[in-house]
C-alpha cells in the first residue's frame, strides 16, 4: 500500500500534541481521564461523522473488552460525554493551531502545497466568515449577541475560516480559524474585519513576502485592510469591489478615458459565451489624501446569441493588471466562491453538521468543537491527497455519505488494530485494485 501520510501517523501525532493541553482541574481532583483522551474522543466523533460513535464503542467495550476508539484513535479510557465537555470547556481553541500547521507542514513536505501555487507563484487564500451557533437562550462568555426589533436578545458564534484554494482543484486546504468573540478592553462587538486583522497578525510569519494572494468579498475591500495586506505584510489581494460601497472609485472610473478592454469567445458545450473584460490601474479606493491606490477589473459574460447577461463582477487588486493577465486575475477573483461551495457548504451539509450543537459550555467548548471539526475536515482532505488506500476507497464509494456509513457500520461490529488494517479489509471486500496504473 503506497502512502505518504497515514492516518495512524496523524493520530499518533495528535495524541502526542494533546498530551500537553492545559488541565484546569485542581491537583486533588480524581484524574481518571486525561485531557488528551477527552480531546481524541471528541475528534473521533467529528472524524467518523457520527454523534453516536462513542456510545457504540462504549457498548462494544462492554461486550468484547476492546473497541476502536483505543485502536484507531489512541484513547486509553473513553470519558463520558459530560466529562469530555467539562475537560475541554476551559481550553482555548488557539491550542489547536499547532496541529493545523503540522498538517500543513506534512502537505508541504509531500509536494501537495506546491500544487496549489498559482499566479506569480502565490498561494490563493480565500477569506470568509461563517455562523455556527444561534440561540435565544443557550450562550457562553464567548458568544456575540444582538437584539432584534422586538428587543429579543440573540446569541451567536461565528468565525473566519480561511482556506487555500486553486481554480482547477476540487479540494481546499483548511487553515487555522479565527473566532469572532468579545475582545478584552473593547466595548464594541467584535467583527469579521477585526478578526481577519488578528488572523493576519498571528499567521503572517508562516508566509514569505509576496507569497499569498488573499481573496474575499466586498466586505474586505477597505482602505485599512488593503493597505495592511499590501504594505505591512507585503502580500497580494483580489477582493470584490461593488459600486454601492465604493462611490469615489467608481466616480473616478466613470470619468476616465483610459479604461482598457479585452474580449473572448468561449464555448460552454451548449452555446457560445462572450467574455468582456475592462480594467484600469491606479485608482483610489476612497476619498482623501491617504487613499490607497489599487487596480480595478471587471468581467461580464453574455450569451452569444441572445445577448443576455450571464455573469458580472468587479474586483480590486494590488496585482498590476494588463491585457495579458486580466483573464487570469478574474479567474482568481471568481475562485473566492470555493470558500463557500467546497468549504462552508461541505461543512454544513455533507456530514460535518457544523450548525449542530455538540455542547456549548460556559467558556470555549463550542469553539473547541468547531476547531476539532475543522481539523477533521483537513485530515480527510490530506488523506484524499496523500493516502492511496483512502483515495481509492473514497473514489470507489463515490458518495461521501456511503464511505462514512461504511466506516461507522464496520467499526460498530468489528475491532480493527489500525487504520491500515481497516482500509485493507474494505479494499479486499470491494475487490479494488491497488496496483500502480
Amino acid at each position: 500500500m503506497s502512502k505518504s501520510l497515514s492516518l495512524d501517523e496523524i493520530i499518533c501525532q495528535f495524541q502526542k500534541s494533546w498530551q500537553s493541553l492545559p488541565d484546569k482541574r485542581k491537583a486533588n481532583n480524581n484524574r481518571k481521564y486525561e485531557v488528551s483522551d477527552a480531546t481524541l474522543s471528541a475528534f473521533s466523533v467529528f472524524f467518523m461523522q457520527s454523534s453516536s460513535f462513542l456510545a457504540h464503542q462504549r457498548d462494544m467495550h462492554k461486550r468484547k473488552g476492546k473497541e476502536n476508539v483505543s485502536s484507531l484513535f489512541e484513547v486509553q479510557k473513553i470519558p463520558s460525554d459530560n466529562q469530555i465537555r467539562n475537560l475541554l470547556d476551559p481550553i482555548k481553541p488557539d491550542h489547536f493551531h499547532a496541529d493545523f500547521k503540522w498538517m500543513h507542514q506534512k502537505l508541504a513536505e509531500n509536494g501537495c502545497l506546491a500544487s496549489f501555487l498559482d499566479y506569480q507563484d502565490t498561494y490563493l487564500v480565500a477569506l470568509d466568515g461563517v455562523n455556527f451557533h444561534a440561540s435565544e437562550k443557550i450562550h457562553c462568555d464567548n458568544c456575540n449577541h444582538r437584539r432584534d426589533r422586538s428587543g429579543t436578545k440573540h446569541y451567536y458564534h461565528n468565525a473566519i475560516i480561511p482556506v487555500m484554494v486553486k481554480p482547477d482543484s476540487r479540494h481546499v486546504i483548511s487553515l487555522c480559524p479565527e473566532f469572532i468573540v468579545p475582545q478584552d478592553g473593547h466595548d464594541k462587538q467584535d467583527c469579521e474585519r477585526a478578526a481577519v486583522k488578528r488572523w493576519l497578525l498571528q499567521h503572517h510569519p508562516d508566509y514569505q513576502a509576496h507569497q499569498v494572494t488573499f481573496l474575499g468579498d466586498d466586505l474586505y475591500s477597505t482602505n485599512p485592510l488593503c493597505k495592511l495586506i499590501a504594505e505591512t505584510y507585503e502580500q497580494f489581494f483580489v477582493f470584490v469591489c461593488q459600486p454601492s460601497s465604493h462611490t469615489t472609485l467608481y466616480e473616478k472610473l466613470a470619468a476616465s478615458t483610459e479604461i482598457e478592454t479585452r474580449q473572448e469567445r468561449h464555448w460552454n458545450g451548449r452555446y457560445g459565451e462572450i467574455w468582456s473584460y475592462r480594467f484600469l490601474n491606479q485608482l483610489p479606493l476612497r476619498a482623501g489624501e491617504d487613499a490607497f491606490l489599487l487596480n480595478w477589473l471587471e468581467l461580464i459574460i453574455t450569451h452569444e446569441e441572445t445577448g443576455k447577461q450571464l455573469y458580472h463582477n468587479t474586483w480590486v487588486t494590488n496585482h498590476h493588471v494588463t491585457v495579458k493577465n486580466v483573464d487570469h486575475l478574474a479567474q482568481i477573483g471568481r475562485t473566492r466562491w470555493k470558500v463557500e461551495n467546497e468549504n462552508i457548504n461541505v461543512l454544513k451539509t455533507k456530514g460535518y453538521n457544523l450548525d449542530h450543537n455538540f455542547g456549548h459550555g460556559k467558556n470555549h467548548l463550542s469553539n473547541v468543537f468547531f476547531s476539532l471539526n475543522l481539523l477533521a475536515f483537513l485530515v480527510h482532505t490530506s488523506q484524499h491527497l496523500l493516502d492511496t488506500a483512502y483515495r481509492i476507497l473514497r473514489e470507489a464509494l463515490a458518495v461521501r455519505r456511503t464511505f462514512f456509513n461504511d466506516l461507522k457500520a464496520l467499526t460498530r461490529y468489528m475491532v480493527f488494530e489500525s487504520w491500515e488494517s481497516l482500509f485493507e479489509f474494505m479494499i479486499e471486500g470491494l475487490e479494488l485494485d491497488l496496483s500502480p496504473t
